[in-house]
């Protein structure tokens, strides 16, 4: 497996804090989000930096993979990389969507049961195939045997955008068995959630003769967004304003989902007051969209001109405002 320094991806020292790690990775989003930045090569940076923070966001994922490099997930798994691993987990890059095997859930077959030489037995564990024992069964029945292969699990990362609009996806997935690597075209339902799966019939474990395939299910994960945060089907947003634009009202642009729309701030805002944008949100289980809620944050200039310095203080001589009126 080749390694990769996903310390050097996120540009950060391999001693960086927790916080360091985030913002630098919050730093590289916004720049990298394929919404924001269309040059050649930001979309395979804005993946190689989701892949790198999703192993060093969480301290025991960044002690695996201190530990074991790019075998991280399996070591997480497995606790230590077994002898000649492979990497199973997926494939990244422009093209195709970076798709990595989990622990199945409770009543699905173990696909690391399968991959490590796990134990069989239980709802977890892989099913076992009969033999024919010498001078043939009792009466001349064999016992009935599995009709069809392991069920498996595997993440999917999708953008905010994109689970919002669905469409078709196209995934690399490599099988274990033959070592071969299968292309699968996959119809992702506008309004998908994380945490929700999508089943694909007959791609997942081999079957015994005369079986079918199992299922394959993919969970969705949403990547972070530079701009919106998710809760339920409502989008939240932070809009930035000068003091003259809170203090003066007007009119500003907001990005959604569906692009730009002007929205009236009233006059005297203040920061933390919500502009609701009714319909712009999230695809709802129904149909119908959320709203987008753009909250209100006023930003002062960090460096005034002389001109300006003269202009505050003459508001700050003129205005009878006070933001700390005493009792």
């Amino acid at each position: 497996m080749n390694y990769k320094d996903y310390y050097k991806t996120l540009g950060v020292a391999k001693k960086a804090s927790q916080d360091e790690i985030q913002k630098a990775y919050r730093k590289l989003a916004r720049k990298l989000h394929p919404d924001v930045n269309k040059s050649d090569g930001a979309e395979t940076r804005f993946k190689e930096i989701n892949e790198a923070y999703e192993a060093l966001k969480d301290p025991e994922k960044r002690s695996q993979y201190d530990r074991f490099g790019s075998a991280w997930q399996q070591a997480q798994t497995t606790g230590g990389p077994p002898p000649g691993f492979e990497d199973i987990f997926g494939f990244g890059g422009p093209g195709g969507t970076r798709v990595e095997f989990s622990g199945a859930p409770s009543g699905f077959s173990s696909f690391f049961d399968m991959l490590f030489g796990g134990a069989g037995g239980g709802a977890g564990g892989p099913r076992q195939q009969a033999s024919w024992p010498a001078g043939g069964w009792p009466g001349g029945q064999a016992p009935r045997g599995p009709s069809r292969g392991q069920d498996r699990e595997a993440q999917i990362r999708l953008t905010l955008e994109e689970a919002a609009r669905g469409g078709s996806r196209e995934l690399q997935i490599s099988d274990p068995e033959t070592g071969q690597t299968r292309k699968l075209r996959v119809k992702i339902p506008a309004g998908v959630r994380p945490g929700q799966r999508i089943r694909l019939a007959n791609q997942g474990g081999p079957a015994p003769p005369g079986g079918k395939r199992g299922s394959l299910y993919l969970k969705i994960e949403l990547l972070p967004h530079p701009r919106y945060r998710l809760e339920g089907s409502d989008l939240m947003a932070t809009l930035p304003l000068s003091p003259w634009e809170a203090a003066l009202g007007g009119k500003v642009s907001v990005d959604t989902l569906e692009g730009e729309r002007t929205v009236r701030i009233p006059p005297g805002s203040s920061s933390g007051r919500k502009i609701r944008l009714r319909g712009l949100g999230f695809p709802g289980p129904g149909g119908a969209n959320g709203d987008l809620y753009a909250e209100l944050k006023i930003l002062v200039p960090e460096a005034l001109t002389d001109r300006e310095k003269e202009l505050f203080s003459e508001l700050a001589e003129e205005s009878p405002f006070e933001a700390r009126p005493s009792d």
